[in-house]
């Protein structure tokens, strides 16, 4: 369980690495007028926002869901 929960934090950390360096390609695509890049890192950049808010253990989000109650 522990194992699962460190795996959970270390993808996380990883999403948030990810999104903030597509942020900035994205924000230096823009300002460089570069618009197909532009587009193709915004598409990339929802993708990583997708995959950071859908839960990542069902497990974890089951107790999660036991203390709320």
């Amino acid at each position: 369980m522990i194992a699962q929960h460190y795996n959970s934090i270390h993808l996380e950390k990883n999403l948030l690495k990810q999104i903030k360096i597509k942020e900035n390609q994205l924000k230096i695509a823009q300002e460089s007028n570069m618009l197909y890049v532009a587009e193709a890192l915004q598409n990339e950049l929802l993708n990583l926002q997708c995959q950071l808010s859908e839960p990542q253990d069902v497990e974890i989000q089951a107790l999660m869901s036991l203390l709320d109650e």
